[in-house]
């Protein structure tokens, strides 16, 4: 559907073969994407719908837009993060039926408007439903082109170079909430594996849940219990896993204390003002990348790059961003009840739903144009002008959710291509990903960062406030219940112990996820959150229970009431992925 502009595509391909070596600067689109486990736990209008319509409207419109680049002789060179949990549902065989499924129904629902309106004799809405049923058809016929495995496309080409894909923790826990700094290890530790072994790829690059940091030294729990006298900074529980470079809101490098310079072949220990006085330096800026430690010996492990602002601006933005255009598809209005399809435009600002005009794809092509040429020209000039007053290498990194492009923006896809085609054909920037950066431009400074995310005003409060502090004094009682079994008992010697502690290991995992917090606070679904933290809460206890009793009474899985029963079995059958876990993940 809309598969317009590509005749351009081929001459922008060849300006960018020319010479790059007086490049100026690099850019790199990083993309986040990440879904809460949902299968098995309902469908619409909280559930599996999610996960379908991430597939469909995101990430099979990324894979295509890939392959358009590479097809016309374009290597993207975009980052995109794709969540462990996110990579063992699309992995799963329960998801790949039911996405065939949704992409059939969606084929339906289509054809079924088209009928409805050639009815109404509604020729403009009847062409597009007939547009409708030709996208959903071509996503389906994509798909099982691809063997129905979308995570297998996006490792095969980041082998290929085409991208970088980046590995996060396990279900998207807020790391600098949790208890325990083994809970941290573990998820970074079950996450890298998922993305290993699912992907076939293992990245040296990780997205920190919704950017949130949180450096070494004392730590005072949000909720009352006692502090910890000496956390680990979370950069170094990421480079002890081989990690090398992760990403931050721009307010964190920004509010960075000096650490170390390298110079003249050495690094040497500079004053926290070191930025201040040597401003044409890079200290503090968003457009180099910097080491990181925060336990005051001034030696770095791990790199991090900062979000730019003002180009990120340009698409976040709800009053000055690009999907805001009015000839783009309207997101929020739908023609029938439940998993109706979207025939309206934005139309304008503060257009009400009903007064919303049909939607026109012909329009779009050269508003997207207009976007994509102005997003690339930002960009060259914020590489020219840090060049320009530093005389160094520039990196603009521009960091959205990955659904913002194709679920939210309809039109998103098809932006990100015009841009990369655009930035390659300009001789002053570099398309590069941001592991190839540090290779090429190895960081020369080292600085101690703030405490952060990228979350409202820069802190934690959308995941810790009164509306879901209960849920954290639940949730640490979980870690330190879990830490005493995984220690006092004999799971080494006894097969049946482990498997239940694996289990209730894969429940704590799920509860972690910082989702429910986020939806709750945010109003979205209140309800589904609830009940989702509460069944893992739950099951970990009958978990963790069982495991206890089996190690006083070796004949006990025999002897289970119906509660113990019902919960053993909803859990395995609703809770269906991580299941290579291992209890030494948790040991520091």
């Amino acid at each position: 559907m809309f598969q317009h502009g590509l005749g351009v595509c081929r001459l922008l391909a060849i300006c960018g073969k020319l010479n790059r070596i007086m490049a100026k600067g690099s850019f790199t689109f990083v993309l986040h994407g990440h879904l809460p486990y949902v299968l098995r736990h309902g469908v619409w209008p909280h559930g599996e719908d999610w996960l379908y319509e991430a597939a469909a409207e995101t990430y099979l419109p990324i894979l295509e837009m890939i392959g358009h680049c590479v097809l016309h002789g374009v290597e993207p060179k975009f980052t995109i993060g794709l969540t462990p949990v996110l990579l063992e549902q699309l992995a799963h065989e329960h998801f790949k039926d039911g996405f065939e499924k949704y992409l059939l129904d969606r084929i339906a629902r289509a054809e079924q408007d088209l009928k409805e309106f050639e009815d109404l004799q509604n020729g403009h809405m009847a062409y597009l439903a007939q547009q409708w049923a030709e996208n959903f058809e071509r996503l389906l016929n994509q798909f099982k082109a691809l063997k129905r495995d979308i995570p297998a496309a996006y490792g095969s080409h980041a082998r290929d170079g085409h991208i970088e894909l980046l590995t996060s923790t396990a279900t998207h826990a807020y790391l600098p909430l949790l208890f325990e700094d083994s809970s941290i290890r573990a998820q970074l530790r079950a996450g890298l594996a998922s993305s290993h072994r699912i992907l076939g790829y293992k990245p040296t690059g990780m997205w920190l849940p919704e950017c949130a940091y949180r450096p070494g030294g004392a730590w005072n729990c949000p909720i009352g219990w006692a502090g910890k006298p000496n956390r680990i900074g979370i950069e170094h529980l990421i480079a002890d896993e081989t990690i090398n470079h992760f990403f931050v809101e721009n307010h964190l490098i920004e509010g960075s204390h000096s650490e170390q310079l390298y110079n003249d072949g050495q690094w040497w220990k500079v004053d926290w003002n070191e930025g201040k006085k040597y401003v044409n330096r890079g200290w503090h800026s968003v457009h180099e990348p910097h080491l990181v430690n925060s336990d005051g010996t001034g030696l770095g492990r791990v790199a991090v790059f900062g979000r730019d602002p003002r180009v990120c601006e340009q698409v976040w933005s709800g009053s000055i961003g690009y999907p805001a255009d009015g000839v783009y598809m309207e997101f929020h209005k739908q023609w029938g009840e439940k998993r109706g399809l979207r025939y309206w435009k934005v139309t304008g600002k503060n257009v009400d739903l009903g007064e919303k005009h049909l939607y026109q794809p012909d329009e779009t092509e050269h508003h997207l144009h207009q976007h994509a040429q102005h997003f690339a020209k930002m960009v060259h000039d914020r590489i020219n002008e840090y060049h320009h007053k530093t005389g160094r290498h520039a990196h603009v990194v521009a960091t959205f959710d990955a659904e913002l492009f194709g679920h939210w923006w309809f039109e998103g896809p098809r932006f990100l291509r015009d841009v990369i085609m655009t930035l390659n054909a300009d001789p002053d920037v570099e398309l590069k990903c941001t592991d190839q950066m540090l290779e090429d431009n190895p960081p020369d400074k080292v600085v101690s960062m703030p405490e952060g995310s990228w979350g409202e005003e820069g802190d934690h409060r959308v995941w810790t406030n009164d509306k879901v502090n209960w849920m954290w004094d639940i949730e640490y009682r979980c870690e330190a219940n879990f830490g005493k079994a995984t220690t006092d008992l004999p799971w080494r010697t006894n097969p049946q112990i482990e498997d239940l502690l694996k289990k209730a290991g894969r429940e704590l995992f799920l509860l972690q996820a910082s989702d429910w917090q986020f939806i709750i606070t945010r109003g979205q679904a209140i309800d589904y959150g609830i009940k989702r933290f509460m069944q893992h809460v739950s099951r970990f206890e009958t978990l963790l229970a069982l495991s206890e009793k089996l190690a006083e009474d070796t004949e006990y899985l025999g002897k289970l009431n119906e509660v113990e029963k019902f919960e053993v079995e909803d859990a395995g059958i609703h809770d269906i992925i991580f299941n290579e876990i291992e209890l030494d993940w948790w040991k520091m």
